[in-house]
């Protein structure tokens, strides 16, 4: 797998204490997991509200609820983040046969 892999990281708002807004205090350890695996990672604003979309090569290979994501963290004890990696990590091989 290239150290240079680009993943986009798309993430939409939430709400908390009563404001709406694009937040990313829940994706720093997703993406603390994906760059200790060698990935890139590029943060794109969605209007979908709590949603989270892993693309890779132009294609969305893991969704997930932004809010149920750890709050802050190194993400390597969240199961979400674990999913998430071993998706790209997927999407990335099937990539290159």
């Amino acid at each position: 797998m290239a150290q240079t892999s680009l993943v986009i990281i798309r993430y939409g708002p939430y709400e908390s204490c009563g404001v709406v807004d694009h937040r990313t205090f829940r994706l720093e350890g997703l993406q603390a997991v994906l760059k200790g695996c060698g990935h890139s990672c590029v943060l794109e604003k969605t209007p979908e509200w709590n949603q989270v979309e892993l693309v890779v090569n132009g294609e969305c290979v893991y969704e997930c609820s932004l809010r149920d994501l750890e709050f802050g963290g190194d993400g390597q004890l969240d199961p979400i983040c674990q999913e998430a990696t071993e998706a790209v990590k997927n999407a990335y091989q099937q990539h290159q046969k």
